[in-house]
């Protein structure tokens, strides 16, 4: 644990400050008369103002000694020649030096409160027209309201970017706003847990039973529980999980969530049985998906006339014969809107796609690849010779700062200039962002939707790929001949096994697939990162940055915090030439290996042919290339994107030396090691260790407790995501929502 430092003091001076992140680079003049370095996010601070700091204590090759903020008091200046020094830093728009010595030698200590109260006192000033008074207090109170706006959250512990979020919201009235109702504060584009907004509201003297609390309530739940993957919840658990969270009883909360419906903030639904209730915008991102569909479905695509000839022309250029299975793919991709192809390891999907895009080809198709992630559009280029994007660029991605949602360019307005549309990996495609794609195609536009469904679902709400498999109304094709090539591969073999129910065959004869004993979590640490160390790039040939390391869980010692920290320090050690930075208790350094963890839609990045274009997204892999000397911002690269990331968004990436199986998904490495030692329940399933296994192209080395991965290949327990899109197929218009 690092020892805290407190230092009071009188800010000197200004070397950095970024506008829109508040970090900052200043001067502190203590009380005993030293001058220290102070960095973090002090957002509008200036020369004049009294701070209180604590801090951790760090060395700057560069710079020396500085003290990092993790706490701060500020109050304004109070003598004549701070207050000075702070007017004429340049806190309030036309007021510069000589101003300042005009205003502070007329009204002196009292040169603030003249400020924010009695701005027309400025007239009175030679040089200050009534104009310019208004101009110049407007402008100090716009910074005032920021600062009361810190001041107000810093009482909660409540960090000082938070503040910089709410204005670009609010305006204004943020400060207002919030404090009239602070649940705002628990709303998805703010994210502070609802038990502290709660503990702010009862400070307050906002009532337990007030309507603003029991609602807050009721949509935080919602919100939670769309983050564990439910697109609704029904309403006796929502009722139930909210009269938890707020110890209260049923009937308050039924007439929050009454109210909430009336108001059109929540849909309530007959859904399956279930009185589902749901977010509007998830609400809506299901009942347009299945319209959708629905269009898709029933537009006429068959043009099989030629389809049987064609296929054998294709067979013939390529040097190849389908299989019965494939060759029913692509005979069905001439003649549906809406095709789905699904098939594990080695069953020939990859050989089955590209006969579809030829066979597109041949019928004069335009025809558009996509993929969830930029690894998954960058492997289904290769594999298939055209160019792929993620489905987010295909769509133009953007992030709207009124409403705060990601927005779409390629809509029903705009739709895409495409006549086919190929999706690979898409059981990591989430409600969403599969609304969105189907919003954006053209009516009579063909769908072909491919995927293993027996891999973990997306991260984000929803089972999509799983739900319109078993929708029934959309044509499906089950590749499940393991072809003999694959076969030879115990890889696939053992992934195979484990769908079935099996365990994998934990020998070391099996030439691309070896286990190693563990069952000691210590031990499981320090053979994994010997492997990546050593063993593997000396004896068998593969680079520690081609090695991807896999574990079910983040905690524990061979989960991800750990092993990355303990990876870091084996593959990229401390040296003089390489800077670092440290972020709360997570260090980087150049040429660590990070991972985006949330989704950014306003990060910009670059390619070396000039594309330029934004968004970083959860799941995302690149590498820190470079860190300013200030350390205020970093270089990272993305998969050749080029991006520069403010040192505050290191708040948004963590180290990926390794990686959970769910963060791995739709990603394929050369070479896998995987640490399978006991985790949560949750996690020890059958899914969680298929998905790991699949994810090796060469080699896997499984390290860990024997017992626990023959568990986790009999444990086919599935969580249940509460979706109504397989409902809705099959029952579209049954039954009225409350809207």
């Amino acid at each position: 644990m690092e020892e805290l430092t407190c230092c009071e003091g009188t800010v000197h001076s200004i070397i950095f400050q970024n506008a829109e992140s508040g970090y900052t680079v200043l001067r502190l003049l203590t009380e005993e008369g030293e001058v220290i370095t102070v960095v973090g996010c002090v957002p509008c601070v200036a020369p004049g103002e009294h701070l209180t700091v604590s801090g951790v204590w760090e060395t700057h090759p560069q710079h020396g000694e500085q003290l990092r903020a993790t706490e701060l008091e500020r109050s304004l200046p109070e003598d004549e020649e701070e207050i000075f020094s702070y007017l004429s830093s340049g806190v309030c728009k036309g007021v510069g030096p000589a101003t300042a010595r005009r205003i502070v030698d007329r009204f002196g200590g009292a040169t603030l409160d003249i400020l924010e109260r009695e701005p027309e006192q400025l007239s009175l000033i030679k040089g200050i027209t009534a104009k310019k008074a208004q101009e110049i207090a407007q402008s100090f109170r716009h910074h005032m309201g920021l600062r009361r706006l810190m001041e107000f959250l810093a009482r909660y512990q409540l960090p000082p970017i938070l503040a910089m979020q709410l204005r670009q919201q609010y305006g204004e009235a943020a400060l207002d706003m919030v404090r009239e109702n602070p649940y705002l504060l628990s709303t998805d584009s703010c994210g502070v847990e609802f038990s502290v907004t709660d503990e702010i509201a009862m400070s307050m003297g906002i009532a337990l039973d007030s309507q603003e609390r029991l609602q807050a309530a009721v949509t935080f739940e919602l919100s939670h529980n769309e983050n564990n993957g439910h697109v609704f919840l029904p309403q006796h658990k929502l009722v139930a999980a909210t009269c938890q969270l707020l110890d209260c009883g049923p009937d308050l909360v039924e007439q929050a969530l009454d109210e909430l419906v009336r108001r059109g903030a929540v849909v309530r639904e007959r859904v399956s049985g279930e009185e589902a209730c749901y977010l509007r915008r998830l609400w809506e991102a299901e009942a347009s998906a299945c319209a959708r569909l629905n269009g898709l479905l029933a537009v006429d695509a068959d043009r099989s006339g030629q389809a049987a000839k064609t296929i054998d022309e294709i067979q013939r250029e390529q040097g190849i014969s389908y299989a019965p299975q494939q060759r029913q793919a692509v005979e069905l991709a001439a003649r549906t809107g809406v095709l789905i192809l699904t098939g594990g390891p080695g069953t020939g999907k990859t050989t089955t796609v590209r006969g579809i895009v030829a066979l597109f080809r041949k019928m004069g198709l335009d025809i558009v690849l996509a993929a969830p992630t930029g690894r998954a559009a960058k492997r289904m280029s290769e594999l298939t010779g055209m160019e792929a994007q993620t489905v987010h660029r295909l769509l133009g991605m953007s992030w709207n700062e009124v409403t705060h949602q990601v927005t779409f360019t390629k809509s029903e307005r705009e739709p895409l200039e495409a006549d086919a549309v190929i999706v690979d990996e898409m059981s990591m495609v989430d409600l969403t962002l599969f609304s969105a794609l189907l919003r954006a195609l053209r009516p009579g536009t063909r769908l072909v939707l491919v995927g293993d469904a027996d891999q973990l679902p997306s991260v984000g709400a929803g089972n999509v790929f799983s739900d319109l498999i078993r929708s029934g109304r959309i044509e499906t094709v089950f590749l499940r001949e393991v072809f003999r090539q694959a076969s030879e591969s115990a890889i696939i073999r053992n992934a195979h096994a484990v769908n079935s129910g099996e365990p994998p065959r934990l020998t070391n004869d099996q030439g691309d697939f070896f286990f190693m004993c563990r069952r000691d979590g210590e031990r499981t640490v320090s053979t994994v990162v010997e492997l990546c160390k050593t063993r593997l790039p000396e004896k068998m040939g593969v680079p520690a940055d081609q090695i991807q390391v896999l574990t079910p869980t983040r905690k524990g010692p061979s989960g991800t915090i750990n092993l990355n920290r303990c990876l870091q320090e084996a593959l990229n050690p401390r040296r003089p030439d390489r800077r670092e930075i440290q972020w709360g208790d997570r260090l980087f350094r150049e040429g660590d290996r990070i991972m985006q963890t949330r989704n950014d839609y306003e990060v910009v990045w670059e390619k070396a042919d000039g594309t330029v274009g934004t968004g970083m997204f959860n799941g995302d892999v690149g590498k820190i290339v470079q860190i300013d000397d200030s350390r205020e911002w970093l270089v990272m690269d993305f998969d050749g994107r080029s991006a520069v990331y403010g040192a505050e968004m290191l708040n948004e990436v963590d180290l990926a030396y390794a990686q959970t199986v769910h963060k791995a998904q739709g990603s394929e490495y050369r070479c896998v090691v995987l640490a399978a030692m006991p985790a949560a329940q949750s996690l020890m399933v059958r899914g969680v260790l298929y998905t790991a296994l699949t994810r090796a192209r060469e080699l896997l080395i499984v390290v860990g407790d024997d017992a626990a991965i023959r568990a986790m290949a009999a444990n086919d327990r599935q969580q249940r995501r509460y979706s109504g899109l397989r409902w809705r197929l099959a029952h579209s218009g049954d039954e009225p929502s409350e809207r």
